[in-house]
C-alpha cells in the first residue's frame, strides 16, 4: 500500500506509519528487508513533514517519536513486581553435567531434559513492560529489586516497539539485554574520537552508558538493539506449556528474539549447541560470554522454583575468557582522586573479542607492594 497524493493528510499518516511499522518488523525481527535503507528514509521523512504541517496527528506510538524527548533530570527508582534474578553459573563442562544431573533428580526425570538455549548477550539487562499493547514503563535490572526508569531512552531504540502487533495480552512484562553491535560500537568510536570525545572501551559499556543518558537525544543517536529472553507478567492470555513458545508469542507481537536460540534435547544437544556457538563466537558481530540453558517446560521451572537469587532451572554456562599476545610498550603512571598510584599499560593495539585494546590498568602501587 502507498500514500497517494489524494489521500488525507491522516489517512497519508496513518499509511506511512503502517509502511514503516512493516519494513521495522521485517528489517529486525524477520531478518528479511523488502526496500533499501533509502526507500525507508524517504518515507520516514516524509511522515515527519506531514506531521510538522498537522502537529494534532501525532500520537505516541508514531515511528517519528524515536527521537528523544527534554533531557531528565534523574533517573527515577522502579521497583520492579517481579524481581530480576541473577543465574547461577557452569564454568566448565563438568559443572554443566552437574546442573544437569541435579535437574533431572529434582524432578525425577527419567529421560532427557529439553532445555532452552540461547547465547548470553553481554549488554544491559532490562525489563519492558506493556499495557493493552503500548509500551508504559521500561526499567533496568538495577539490583534485581529495583532499577532506574529508561523509559524515555527505550522509547528511541527502533527494536523496542512502542505499540505491540497483533492482539496483544492485557498486560505484559518482557525481559531482555539492550547490546550494541560491533560495526554500531566501531562507529560510534570514530565518530567519538572526531568529536574529541572519550572512547567507549566496550560494546557492553557503550550500551550501558547510552540507556544512563539523562538527555533521550544522545540514546536515540546510538545503534542500540533488544532481545527479548522471557516474560514476567501475562495477563489476559493463558500462559503456554514451554518456554519456547513463550518466545514465539513475544515474536508474533513483534519483539525481537535472538535467531540462535534452540531448543535442545538432552546434555548431548546441549552441548553440542555451546561447542557450535564457540566455534562462532566471532562472527555473530555482538558480544555474548556463554550460553544460557533454561528448562523449556514451564511446569518443571515451577517445581524446581529458586535458590538464594537464582532460578535452579537455568544456568549460564560461561566461555573461557578470550586471550590475545601482544607488545607491552610502556607503563604509564595515574594518580587517582584519592592520591593512589596505579600503573597502565601502554600495549600495541590488539584485537579481544572484537575490541580493540591499547590500554590496561595494572595492580595499583599497594598491590603491587604486597605482592612484593
Amino acid at each position: 500500500m502507498t500514500a497517494k497524493k489524494d489521500n488525507s493528510p491522516a489517512d497519508e499518516i496513518r499509511i506511512l506509519r503502517d509502511q514503516l511499522d512493516r519494513w521495522s518488523h521485517e528489517y529486525y525481527e524477520l531478518d528479511s528487508p523488502s526496500v533499501p535503507d533509502v526507500e525507508y528514509d524517504r518515507v520516514f521523512r516524509r511522515l515527519e513533514e506531514l506531521e510538522v504541517e498537522h502537529p494534532e496527528l501525532i500520537t505516541s506510538d508514531s515511528p517519528t517519536r524515536r527521537i528523544g524527548g527534554e533531557p531528565l533530570q534523574a533517573f527515577v527508582k522502579v521497583r520492579h513486581e517481579v524481581p530480576m534474578l541473577s543465574l547461577s553459573n557452569a564454568l566448565d563442562e563438568q559443572e554443566f553435567r552437574d546442573f544437569d544431573r541435579r535437574t533431572r533428580d529434582r524432578l525425577d526425570a527419567r529421560g532427557q531434559i529439553s532445555y532452552v538455549a540461547e547465547p548470553k548477550l553481554d549488554g544491559l539487562a532490562v525489563s519492558l513492560l506493556y499495557e493493552d499493547g503500548q509500551l508504559v514503563r521500561a526499567a533496568t535490572r538495577g539490583n534485581g529489586e529495583s532499577g532506574e526508569d529508561i523509559t524515555a531512552n527505550a522509547r528511541t531504540i527502533r527494536s523496542v516497539r512502542r505499540k505491540l502487533r497483533g492482539a496483544p495480552p492485557a498486560r505484559l512484562e518482557v525481559r531482555g539485554e539492550v547490546i550494541m553491535p560491533h560495526s554500531g560500537f566501531r562507529q560510534l568510536n570514530k565518530n567519538q574520537e572526531k568529536a574529541g570525545r572519550k572512547l567507549f572501551a566496550t560494546p557492553r559499556n557503550a550500551a550501558a552508558g547510552s540507556l544512563r543518558q539523562l538527555d533521550p537525544n544522545i540514546a536515540a543517536q546510538r545503534p542500540l538493539e533488544f532481545y527479548a529472553y522471557s516474560v514476567a507478567q501475562l495477563v489476559g492470555e493463558e500462559w503456554p506449556k514451554c518456554h519456547f513458545d513463550l518466545l514465539e508469542r513475544v515474536q508474533e507481537w513483534g519483539l525481537c528474539v535472538n535467531k540462535e536460540v534452540k531448543i535442545c534435547n538432552g546434555l548431548d544437544s546441549a552441548l553440542e549447541f555451546y561447542n557450535d556457538i564457540l566455534s562462532r563466537r566471532d562472527d555473530l558481530g555482538y558480544d555474548i560470554d556463554g550460553i544460557v540453558y533454561k528448562v523449556n517446560r514451564l511446569d518443571w521451572q515451577r517445581d524446581l522454583g529458586f535458590v538464594s537469587r537464582a532460578p535452579r532451572w537455568a544456568v549460564a554456562y560461561k566461555f573461557p575468557a578470550q586471550e590475545e599476545i601482544t607488545i607491552l610498550n610502556d607503563v604509564d603512571w595515574q594518580v587517582g582522586r584519592t592520591g593512589a598510584l596505579t600503573p597502565v599499560a601502554k600495549l600495541e593495539p590488539v584485537q579481544v573479542g572484537g575490541v580493540t585494546v591499547s590500554n590496561a590498568s595494572l595492580h595499583n602501587i599497594d598491590e603491587i607492594r604486597r605482592l612484593d
